[in-house]
This record gives structure tokens, C-alpha cells and sequence, in this order.
């Protein structure tokens, strides 16, 4: 029997003290084995799923404040890294011991089809493998960032490649109705991540650089848990059923299970079960259905608490604190009572919000902060959805999945509540947000707080303002997309356009003419938009912060189109 072989991977995951997680796919059943040049290694054995085979390996023993390259064995065999690349040697750095005088450095982004020559569309150069390229080409240690951050869209269950819709053409046995050219199986699904992880540079740049993501909606299907209403027209079509669990179960084998560090997986019970498991497939069937039903539970706290899988989490980098919130898959969808996340969602990301740090990093995937013209027509899109008169309600309905009125501004209440909640934080008091009442005395307040998104195509920096005059952090929206995908051009004046002052009154109008208040918080544009493929950069350096984005040029490269100062601190 032939060896396996590394079809997907290696990815560096977590980079935690003195510990790294590896996540790999391989060809076959296998034992998997990382070690590095100076001595640290991790072994375990691939785990089984739809007949796929993956592993993820927990690296011990690595040194503080280093730089090492490592090598990836299968059954003993090194399968990476690969000679005939010519890419520099993959590397597991480390921050020291005591890293809170260190400089933190997140790039993220969000919203990346495949390659170019995959692609059914001709769009702009792929950022992140510009990104990949400049990287190669640094022979400074210091270069890397401490984390790659993506925010959603990392594949495109609906909008497949020309490659994948070939495959998918020669599929004897799909689900009755099921859409021609998008994925419904996990296996499927299996075919984007492979299509888009060996592209060769992003593939390098995955097994040196730590990466952490959340899915937003094509991770599964556009519109994704929308509404009530959208997720009972879903269910009559025969073949969502096993669309979504296929989403799910295989979002939790290729991107949630490395966004965990290694305490968090050796306690994760999906990840007991699989790893137990001989054969994983019924394991991650069963968790796939169960995780979407509990989408109905959301507004019964105490029900959802029993039975809930949590896809946020949260992370510290010296003195930064990054939270990652699940913008999707739990939301509260009962009329009158939305909220982006369920009340013991909300509790918990309240109590990581809170802590002694510098600087707070909230990663959402939907941005917070719209353009003005356009938060008002959501909020005034939200109250007519409710409306008494059903023939209302049917055709606010249609308006809000057409033109995607999905965002934090179609969620009220938590649009609201995250202001309240940066209020407390950046004047330095715990006090109340929402139903969550925060305990302890007035602390400092950070430096600075930060909300990281994607989904809507373009780029900006906008600054939030409060009334309150006690609130001394400054609070930015810093939003990058695409990596790779395009904004049709007919849309891009409609998204200028909601930065003006003129359309903004006419729709703020329009809002109150449905009963909506103003928001509490206002803000305003700092940079942007803009509309081409890019990535950002934001660094943390003591109690200063700055971001820089860049677009990608006609040739492939970065060129800064944005960069600003997000606090006073030198």
C-alpha cells in the first residue's frame, strides 16, 4: 500500500508560549509528525471523516522568543517542506516569555475567491499572495506579522470556480433540486479548500505565518440566517439539509478547529468524540444538524446554554486582546427581539471584553460601523419587517435578502449594545450593557478599541464619537475586503454615496419616519472607501496604534491606499 502523502497543509495555526498547532489533511490514515531544527516536535495520529483524513498536531518545547524552521513527516516520511518550491523554509516563531513590551502585528482581510486562473470572472490580483510574495522576499525575521487574521469568505460555497463546477457536473448522486453550480456535500466542500489552500504562495504563507478565521456567509450560502423568514424557505428545499450540516461540520474540521489553542482542543468535546472515533463521518454529521438547530434556540437563554457550540473565542497577544465573534450562526431571528448574538453569547463576550490589556481587537465579519446612507436604510429595513400589516412586512422582507440588509444596523438592539458596551470600556467603567451587568471597580481604559471586518467589498477607516464626554479610548471601524473579489462597479457610487451628508439625512429621515431613533454613537470616515483587492495592517506598539491598507497594483504588488494614527500615543 502506497504511503500517504500532504494534500493540504501544513497550517500554523496557534503560536501559544511555548506550544504551535499544525493542521494537516492527508492523502490516507496516517501518523503525523512535526518536529523543528532546534528540538521541538508533536505527533498524532489523522483522524477519519467522510474519507477524508486530518490531523492536527500539538508542537512541545519550543523555544521563547525564536525563530525556527520545521519539517512536516507523514508515517516518518518528510513531505515538507517541498525542495522544488524554492520558497524559503517554513518557521515557527515565538514571542518571548514576558512579551507585553512587544509589538503586536495583525494582518487581516476577509472575502478571497480562488485564484486567478480558477476563477469564472477576470478580477484584480489576489492581495494575499502579494502579500506572500513581498513576504518571501524580506529576509528580515522581524518581517512576519504575529497573526494573520481572516474574516470571513475564505471559500465560496455558491460562487464556484469553473474547476469545481466541472466536478461537480460529473456528480452522479447530489440531493434532488440541489443548485448545479454550488457545493452541498462535504466532500464537496473538501474540493474548495483544496483548490484554494495549494494555491503555492498562499499555501507558504499558511504554514509560517499563525492564522485565526470565522466564516461568514458563502462559507455556506449568501443571506446566510438572514431572518426567520429566510431560514423556513431554506428548509423546504430538499437538499439544505445537507448543505448546512456539510458547511458546518466542515468549517469545524478546516478553520475552527485551529482557531483553538492547544488546552482549548484537548477540551473541545467535538474534537474527543472525532478523534476517538474509528470513523468520525456520523460524529460530524450528527454535531453539523445539531450546531443549526440551535440557531432556533438562541433567544431562550437558558435552553441554548445547555445545549450550544460556541464558534467565537478570544485570544491575547502581549498586551493586546483579540475576540472573534460568530456573526452567523447563532443570531436570535425572532421578530422583535434580533440580536446578533444570543444572550449567553453576549454575556460571555462581554465578561472577554473586559480585562487589563492596551489595546482591544474585536473581530467581527460583518462591519459595525456602515456608511450612514446605508446603516439608516438597514434600520428603517428592520422596523418594516415587523410591521402589523403583513403585505409590509412580505415585501421588506424581499428588499432586506436582495440588497443583503444583514449587518449590525438590521440588529438594533446590538448595534446598540456594542456601543454601550465601547462606551463603559474606553471611559474606564464595567458598569451595565444590555442584561449583562459588569462587577469590580473603574480601571484604565485601553489605548485604543478596534473592530476588524470584511463582507462588503471595499475599504475604510471610520471613527466612532459619543455623547459621552468620560469616554477617552478612541473607537475605530477598520473594514478590508476584498482579498480577492470585486465590488460591481454600478454599486460603488451607491457606497460613496452613503458617506455624504445629504444622502445620510435623507435616509436618517426615512428611518424615523418608521419610529427608528438615531443611534447613540455617530461616526465619521478617516479613509476610504476603497474598492480594489487588499489587505491591512494593524500594529500595536506599547499604548499606539496604527493601520495601514494596501491594494494590489496591475502587476501583483501592495501599494498603501490607506493609513492612519488610531491613538495620540507615541
Amino acid at each position: 500500500m502506497p504511503s500517504s502523502r500532504l494534500l493540504i497543509g501544513p497550517l500554523l495555526r496557534r503560536v501559544v508560549g511555548t506550544r504551535a498547532t499544525v493542521w494537516v489533511e492527508t492523502s490516507g490514515p496516517a501518523v503525523v509528525t512535526v518536529r523543528t531544527a532546534d528540538g521541538a516536535s508533536g505527533v498524532a495520529p489523522t483522524f477519519t471523516a467522510y474519507d477524508h483524513h486530518y490531523a492536527i498536531v500539538v508542537v512541545e518545547g519550543l523555544t521563547p522568543d525564536s525563530a525556527t524552521t520545521y519539517e512536516v513527516l507523514i508515517d516518518d516520511e518528510v513531505a515538507w517542506p517541498m525542495p522544488e518550491s524554492g520558497f524559503p523554509a517554513s518557521v515557527i516563531r515565538t514571542r518571548a516569555a514576558d512579551d507585553r513590551d512587544q509589538p503586536v502585528t495583525l494582518i487581516f482581510g476577509s472575502c478571497r475567491e480562488t485564484t486567478q486562473h480558477a476563477t469564472a470572472r477576470k478580477l484584480p490580483p489576489d492581495a494575499l499572495d502579494a502579500y506572500a510574495r513581498r513576504l518571501m522576499a524580506d529576509p528580515d525575521p522581524a518581517a512576519p506579522p504575529d497573526l494573520l487574521v481572516l474574516l470571513g469568505d475564505q471559500v465560496y460555497a455558491d460562487i464556484t470556480s469553473p474547476t469545481v463546477r466541472k466536478l461537480l457536473k460529473r456528480r452522479r448522486r447530489r440531493p434532488k433540486g440541489a443548485p448545479t453550480t454550488q457545493v452541498v456535500s462535504f466532500d464537496e466542500y473538501t474540493k474548495l479548500y483544496l483548490e484554494s489552500w495549494r494555491d503555492p504562495e498562499i499555501r507558504w504563507l499558511l504554514s509560517t505565518v499563525p492564522s485565526v478565521m470565522i466564516f461568514d456567509d458563502h462559507e455556506v450560502i449568501d443571506d446566510w440566517n438572514t431572518s426567520a423568514a429566510w431560514r423556513a424557505d431554506m428548509r423546504e428545499q430538499p437538499w439544505w439539509a445537507e448543505r448546512i450540516r456539510s458547511g458546518l461540520a466542515s468549517y469545524w474540521v478546516y478553520q475552527h478547529l485551529g482557531n483553538l489553542s492547544p488546552d482549548e482542543i484537548a477540551a473541545d468535546p467535538v474534537y474527543a468524540k472525532v478523534a476517538a472515533a474509528e470513523d468520525a463521518t456520523g460524529v460530524l454529521r450528527e454535531f453539523g444538524e445539531r450546531v443549526d438547530k440551535e440557531a432556533d434556540l438562541a433567544h431562550d437563554t437558558e435552553r441554548w446554554r445547555a445545549v450550544q457550540y460556541q464558534w467565537s473565542y478570544a485570544l491575547d497577544l502581549g498586551r493586546t486582546r483579540l475576540v472573534m465573534l460568530d456573526n452567523r450562526s447563532s443570531r436570535v431571528l425572532e421578530a422583535g427581539n434580533r440580536a446578533m448574538l444570543p444572550p449567553g453569547e453576549w454575556s460571555w463576550f462581554v465578561d472577554r471584553a473586559h480585562g487589563v490589556y492596551d489595546h482591544l481587537v474585536v473581530g467581527s465579519s460583518l462591519p459595525w460601523l456602515l456608511p450612514p446612507g446605508i446603516h439608516h436604510v438597514e434600520a428603517w429595513n428592520e422596523r418594516l419587517v415587523d410591521s402589523r400589516r403583513p403585505w409590509l412586512g412580505k415585501v421588506s422582507e424581499r428588499i432586506r435578502r436582495a440588497c443583503d440588509l444583514e449587518h449590525w444596523a438590521s440588529f438594533g438592539r446590538s448595534f446598540e449594545a456594542l456601543g454601550e458596551l465601547f462606551a463603559r470600556i474606553g471611559s474606564g467603567t464595567p458598569g451595565r450593557s444590555g442584561d449583562r451587568v459588569g462587577a469590580g471597580p473603574a480601571y484604565a481604559p485601553p489605548a485604543s478599541i478596534s473592530v476588524l471586518s470584511g463582507d462588503v467589498h471595499h475599504s475604510y477607516v471610520a471613527r466612532a464619537r459619543f455623547a459621552d464626554s468620560t469616554v477617552r479610548t478612541p473607537v475605530h471601524q477598520l473594514t478590508c475586503s476584498p482579498i480577492h473579489n470585486q465590488v460591481p462597479a454600478g454599486m460603488r457610487p451607491l457606497m460613496k454615496l452613503g458617506w455624504s451628508p445629504g444622502p445620510a439625512a435623507a435616509t436618517r429621515a426615512l428611518a424615523r419616519s418608521a419610529g427608528v431613533r438615531g443611534p447613540a454613537v455617530r461616526w465619521r470616515k478617516l479613509a476610504g472607501p476603497y474598492f480594489g483587492n487588499a489587505v491591512a495592517t494593524l500594529t500595536h506598539r506599547g499604548r499606539s496604534a496604527d493601520v495601514v491598507i494596501e491594494g494590489t497594483t496591475d502587476d501583483g504588488h501592495l501599494r498603501p491606499v490607506a493609513q492612519h494614527r488610531l491613538t495620540d500615543a507615541a
